[in-house]
């Protein structure tokens, strides 16, 4: 794709407006009536969000994860402790979260400090994980070097065969992270670039609210 076909791709933003006036003291309160719009205009994947992370050397990394839990206390997701991700935050954990639902022309970022969920959290969310889901995080070392594609499903086909539905082990290097948010920017779209930007700062125990420019 040549930079000229690149710069040609381009959408105006109309759908809706956002005052920092008009969204709610508590930034939580204000995800969750969002998420709810999400979920109520079939966005695809609408917990789907991009988590980045540092490494030792301060190189950033990103990836997607899928969010399991928002609450007053911040928002939870799930993967294997021992990958790359599991690493950067045990080292670093500081992270942030954003959501892209371009059917609503939103984002919403989140930052915050990320930490492990107890093990009986954890436990308790991988019994409710659909069964398939639970042999693939057994037979998944995630970001390890692996031979081919042929050992993945060969492993998986054993590990089906060993473990029938319900009796499945949690991996001890899987389990859940807590983010506790420090900064939220709620971000909608609008024609010719000038996006509204609302965003929450924490301060000691309460919240600051402002709106930046685009």
């Amino acid at each position: 794709m040549s930079e000229l076909d690149l710069q040609k791709i381009r959408q105006d933003y109309t759908k809706n407006s956002l005052d920092e006036k008009d969204v709610d003291p508590n930034p939580s309160v204000q995800f969750q009536h969002w998420f709810q719009e999400a979920l109520d205009s079939k966005v695809i994947e609408p917990s789907a969000t991009t988590l980045s992370t540092v490494d030792a050397s301060g190189k950033p990394h990103s990836r997607i994860v899928l969010l399991k839990g928002f609450d007053e206390d911040g928002a939870t997701f799930f993967t294997n402790q021992a990958s790359d991700k599991g690493k950067e935050i045990e080292a670093n954990p500081n992270v942030s979260m954003c959501f892209f639902w371009p059917e609503l022309e939103r984002q919403i970022r989140v930052d915050g400090t990320a930490e492990k969920l107890p093990r009986s959290e954890s436990e308790a969310y991988f019994k409710v994980r659909p069964y398939m889901s639970q042999i693939g995080a057994l037979a998944s070392n995630q970001s390890e070097v692996v031979d081919s594609r042929d050992y993945l499903d060969s492993k998986f086909s054993e590990l089906k065969s060993k473990y029938p539905e319900g009796e499945v082990p949690m991996p001890d290097t899987w389990g859940g992270y807590k983010v506790t948010p420090n900064y939220f920017e709620f971000w909608q779209g609008r024609r010719s670039r000038l996006h509204d930007r609302v965003i929450y700062t924490k301060e000691g125990n309460s919240w600051t609210i402002k709106r930046l420019s685009p």
